[in-house]
């Protein structure tokens, strides 16, 4: 389980296509700590840990093909940086909300606008079951937990602070550019329960 609290900022070193499959190699700050078969939310898509290269500060994760439809990791080239988390640790402290690292779906950044000290970005989702927002509810966009506004069936609008815009992917999002959307949880499951 993570949170949605962003650890570091990763680069994708290298690509490789193996049949349906990709394996991305990727460049962290925290490579030295990891092991092979730790969960590591890269992008908010929990991704298993396949191998690690201490020295070179490496690890690699591999995608799938239903992995690669579903979310923004089909577009990802060397040089790209991603938001990285891991798993949240028994004794850890809880700062975002419940996050999954099962992405719903990509959604399309519509806008991006400048307040003069944070930023406004508003989001277009296809409607569906389960794709549920609410006014100050959450929303895990490329791992970040953040706060909805402006909530409609099909989008919703979330506030930007310099810490988050600086610390984050979010200062390299622009108008067009697909994101990995990860609904909360509870109110996906209060939606099966209601039948929406």
């Amino acid at each position: 389980m993570f949170t949605g609290i962003v650890e570091a900022l990763g680069t994708i070193t290298a690509v490789q296509t193996e049949g349906t499959n990709r394996h991305f190699t990727v460049a962290t700050p925290f490579a030295a700590e990891l092991q092979i078969d730790q969960s590591v939310a890269h992008d908010g898509v929990c991704l298993t840990v396949v191998a690690v290269d201490a020295a070179a500060g490496t690890h690699v994760v591999t995608a799938i093909d239903e992995t690669l439809q579903k979310t923004n990791l089909g577009q990802w080239q060397p040089g790209r940086q991603v938001n990285l988390e891991r798993c949240l640790a028994a004794n850890g402290r809880f700062d975002g909300h419940i996050v999954q690292g099962h992405v719903d779906l990509a959604a399309v950044c519509e806008s991006v606008t400048d307040q003069n000290g944070s930023w406004v970005f508003r989001f277009r989702h296809e409607p569906g079951a389960g794709r549920v927002t609410v006014e100050k509810g959450s929303i895990c966009i490329n791992g970040t937990s953040l706060t909805c506004f402006d909530s409609t069936d099909t989008g919703f609008s979330v506030a930007i602070i310099p810490y988050t815009y600086e610390h984050t992917t979010f200062r390299h999002l622009r108008a067009g550019d697909p994101v990995n959307l990860e609904f909360d949880i509870v109110g996906k499951y209060v939606a099966r329960l209601l039948g929406k």
